[in-house]
C-alpha cells in the first residue's frame, strides 16, 4: 500500500485522505464476516426492541383508551359547551339537522338523563341512557356484552348492569319503574327487562340503564338528544374531532376521547410515558455497549494487523478514523435493518389482535383494565429517531474507548504481537 494517500495532507488533499479510509474500513468490513454479522445482528435486534417496545406502550394506552371509550362514553361526543360543563338535559342538542350535512363516521344520538328506578322490592337512583338500538353498537361496546337475556329492540324495554339488577332485585321479563323530573314535570314510565350487561367492569355493570330513544324523549320532554356519539379509528379520537368542528354550527361542539377524560387523566397518562424514556434509553445503551465491546475485541484481535497499517503510513488519528467508520458503517446498517423489522412486527400486531388473546391468560385481572380481548400496537415516525439513539451512542462509544485504544498503539510492539 503506498504511503502517499496516507500522508499528512494540507487542505486540498483532505478529500484524498477520506475516501481512502472509508474504502479500506469497507474492505475490512466484509473480511471479518461474522464479526461485522454479530454486531448487525446485535445492533438490529436493540432497534427492533426500542421500536416495539414504544409501539406496545403507546398502542396499549390506545387499546385501553380506546376501550374505555366505547364502554364508559364514546370515541367523539358532540354535544353542546352547556351540556359538557352542567349534564342537564335542558342543555341537550336544539337540533339534530346537522347530521344531515356531515360526512364521515357512524353516528348514534344519545339522551342522557338521571333517574329514580323502582322494583317491586326497592328503589335506586341512576343514570339513564336513551340510545337507538340499531346505531349505539357502531359507536359502544356495551351492546356486546349483553351476556344474559338481550339488546333491546324497541319502546317498552330496559336492559341493566347486572350488578344493578341484583341491587334492585330485577329479573328477566320484570318490569321496572323509571321516575323522571322531566321539563314538563314528573314523568314515570313501566319497562319490562329484557337484557343484563356483564362486562367485568364495576363502573358499568352497577350503574349502567338503558333505554329506548324514543322512551327517554317521553320521559324527559327533549325531542332531540343530550349529546351524539360518533365513531373513530383507534388512536385518531382528536383528528375525527377536529374534522367535526370544522362542519358543526354555532353553539355545537366536537370533544375527543382526551378532551372527555378531562386533564387529570391525560396528565397521568404523558407521565406514565415519560416513566418509560429511561428504559427506552436503555435499549440504546445496550445496543452502543455491545457495539463497543465487540468494536473493541475486534481491535484487540487485529492488533498486529493495525500495527502493520501504521508502519506502512496511517497514523493513530488515521487508525481511529477507521475503526470509527467500521463501527458506524455496520451500525447504520444493522439500524437500518432494525427499522424495517421493527415496524413490520408493529404493523402486523397493530393490524391483528395477536397480544390481546395472549394476555387475556393473565385472568381476572386484565379484565378489569376493559381489555378482556383487543390489545394492539401503534406506529409512529418517532419511533425512528427513538431508535436512532443506538447509532449515536454506539459511534460514541467507538470513539471513546476503541477509537483511543487504537491511537494509542506502538506499531512496533504491535506487529510482534501473535
Amino acid at each position: 500500500m503506498s504511503t502517499r494517500a496516507f500522508a499528512r495532507p494540507g487542505p486540498a488533499t483532505k478529500e484524498a485522505r477520506t475516501n481512502p479510509l472509508v474504502r479500506l474500513a469497507w474492505r475490512n468490513i466484509w473480511r471479518q464476516r461474522r464479526r461485522t454479522t454479530l454486531l448487525l445482528v446485535v445492533v438490529a435486534y436493540a432497534t427492533l426492541a426500542t421500536v416495539f417496545f414504544w409501539g406496545f406502550m403507546d398502542g396499549y394506552t390506545e387499546s385501553i383508551l380506546a376501550s374505555q371509550a366505547r364502554l364508559l362514553l364514546a370515541p367523539v361526543l358532540v354535544t353542546t359547551p352547556a351540556y359538557q360543563d352542567d349534564p342537564d338535559p335542558a342543555n341537550a342538542l336544539p337540533s339534530l339537522d346537522f347530521l344531515a350535512e356531515l360526512q364521515g363516521p357512524t353516528a348514534a344520538p344519545r339522551l342522557d338523563f338521571f333517574a329514580l328506578l323502582r322494583s317491586p322490592y326497592t328503589s335506586q337512583g341512576a343514570p339513564v341512557r336513551g340510545i337507538d338500538p340499531g346505531l349505539e353498537p357502531a359507536v359502544s361496546a356495551i351492546p356486546a356484552h349483553v351476556t344474559t337475556g338481550r339488546m333491546l329492540a324497541g319502546p317498552g324495554e330496559v336492559v341493566l348492569g347486572k350488578t344493578l339488577a341484583e341491587q334492585l332485585d330485577v329479573r328477566l321479563g320484570e318490569r321496572l319503574a323509571i321516575d323522571v323530573s322531566a321539563l314538563a314535570g314528573p314523568q314515570a314510565v313501566g319497562l319490562v327487562t329484557v337484557g343484563l350487561i356483564d362486562s367485568g367492569l364495576a363502573a358499568i355493570d352497577g350503574a349502567t340503564v338503558l333505554v329506548h330513544l324514543d322512551d327517554a324523549r317521553q320521559l324527559t320532554g327533549v325531542t332531540t338528544a343530550t349529546a351524539v356519539a360518533f365513531d373513530a379509528p383507534r388512536g385518531q379520537e382528536s383528528a375525527v374531532a377536529a374534522r367535526l368542528r370544522a362542519q358543526l354550527p354555532p353553539g355545537v361542539q366536537a370533544y375527543s376521547l382526551m378532551q372527555l377524560l378531562g386533564d387529570a387523566v391525560r396528565f397521568e397518562i404523558e407521565g406514565s410515558r415519560l416513566m418509560m424514556v429511561p428504559i427506552g434509553l436503555l435499549f440504546a445503551v445496550f445496543a452502543a455497549l455491545a457495539v463497543t465491546s465487540t468494536v473493541l475485541v475486534s481491535v484487540m484481535e487485529r492488533t498486529r494487523e493495525l500495527g502493520m497499517m501504521a508502519a506502512i503510513g496511517l497514523s493513530p488519528k488515521q487508525l481511529s478514523r477507521m475503526v470509527v467508520i467500521e463501527a458506524v458503517l455496520v451500525t447504520t446498517a444493522g439500524y437500518l435493518v432494525g427499522l424495517v423489522l421493527g415496524y413490520l412486527l408493529v404493523w402486523i400486531f397493530g393490524t391483528w389482535n395477536i397480544l390481546g388473546p395472549v394476555f387475556a391468560t393473565a385472568g381476572d385481572a386484565f379484565a378489569q383494565l376493559g381489555l378482556p380481548a383487543e390489545l394492539y400496537t401503534a406506529a409512529s415516525p418517532i419511533y425512528a429517531l427513538y431508535a436512532l439513539a443506538t447509532v449515536a451512542f454506539a459511534a460514541a462509544f467507538a470513539l471513546l474507548i476503541p477509537a483511543r485504544h487504537v491511537s494509542r498503539l506502538n506499531p512496533v510492539e504491535a506487529m510482534r504481537t501473535e
